[in-house]
């Protein structure tokens, strides 16, 4: 462990409050020695989830019931500068990625040895397959139940787990449509395949997709939610599927009350379906997504976009949490120790 190192700082979540900013703050507190069975890391790199950040932060993520102070921030990738005298397989110097809840934003944790992953290296595209990119593939497989020769289309596809969604979906043989918000994210989505791009700033979703695709998607990979989830149900193919990921359209804004038909009239008479997907509830496929992700990754068959944007210490991740929610990303946002 460094010797000189007395004190680590972290942030905190120390209220509930619907924005971010007020609901947290930064606490410093003395660095200890890794127990027998623990190792202790220095993070590197944070990957920033404003969605779930703002969710926790307003106490309306229903599988957990914490009450402040609590600890933010999930995947995170360092390096191993402590290790406890029960631990034989991990070193000082090894690098290591980690998806705890309280894990992320802090320069330092102590976990249990059990709770690590070895990597080659603690760069920020490892962070980004863990567990952004396990969660679109195992949206894509088991509940999206993709397979090939099929239309896939991907909303907020140039975000962090959107543009590894499009990537799974190209590689498994389907036509991809992508949409997003600029003509920079247009051109990472170009460079990863993309069949279909979409600008809904500047072209029409359901008016496209009518003239373009008249026998419908067939699945549907959605982070975004209000209209965009709307016009994607109603352009579900017979027979297909809607994953709900996420909402990113709602997160920190009060919640839309919406009066229209119920959403079997438009399912029924296609055999469609909509399926919600919460990675906590798929953890038995976990450890196969990861592996086979990381071997597409260092076999150069997956391409890892990490926004250029730099966020640095601490004091940078409210920053980094808006201008994800903003919707300024193009690829992962990551904060750096």
């Amino acid at each position: 462990m460094e010797k000189y190192q007395k004190t680590y700082r972290k942030l905190i979540a120390k209220q509930f409050n619907q924005d971010f900013k007020s609901a947290i703050e930064i606490v410093e507190l003395p660095l200890r020695q890794p127990a027998p069975n623990q190792i202790l890391i220095k993070n590197k790199f944070a990957g920033i989830n404003s969605g779930f950040d703002t969710l926790l932060c307003q106490g309306k993520v229903p599988y957990v019931n914490l009450t402040p102070p609590f600890d933010l921030g999930v995947e995170a990738v360092g390096e191993v500068v402590g290790v406890g005298h029960e631990i034989s397989d991990f070193h000082i110097g090894d690098a290591v990625v980690t998806t705890i809840r309280g894990g992320g934003y802090r320069e330092y944790q102590t976990i249990n040895g059990n709770l690590a992953i070895k990597v080659r290296q603690a760069t920020p595209e490892v962070l980004t397959l863990m567990p952004t990119g396990i969660s679109a593939l195992v949206a894509l497989e088991k509940v999206g139940e993709m397979t090939t020769n099929e239309v896939v289309l991907v909303t907020a596809a140039a975000g962090g787990t959107g543009h590894i969604a499009v990537q799974l979906a190209k590689l498994a043989g389907n036509h991809v449509i992508g949409t997003c918000g600029s003509q920079q994210k247009a051109e990472l989505l170009k460079k990863l395949g993309c069949d279909r791009i979409i600008n809904y700033r500047t072209e029409n979703l359901d008016q496209i997709l009518k003239t373009e695709y008249p026998k419908g998607i067939n699945l549907v990979f959605d982070c975004v939610g209000k209209q965009i989830f709307d016009t994607c149900v109603a352009n579900l193919a017979i027979g297909g599927r809607l994953v709900v990921v996420g909402f990113i359209a709602e997160y920190g804004k009060i919640r839309e009350e919406v009066t229209q038909p119920r959403l079997y009239h438009q399912l029924f008479w296609k055999a469609a379906s909509v399926r919600g997907f919460l990675m906590p509830l798929y953890q038995e496929y976990a450890a196969e997504a990861r592996d086979r992700l990381l071997n597409l990754f260092y076999s150069g068959q997956l391409k890892v976009a990490v926004d250029p944007t730099q966020f640095n210490g601490i004091e940078s991740i409210p920053n980094a949490v808006k201008y994800l929610l903003d919707g300024q990303n193009c690829g992962k946002v990551v904060v750096r120790f």
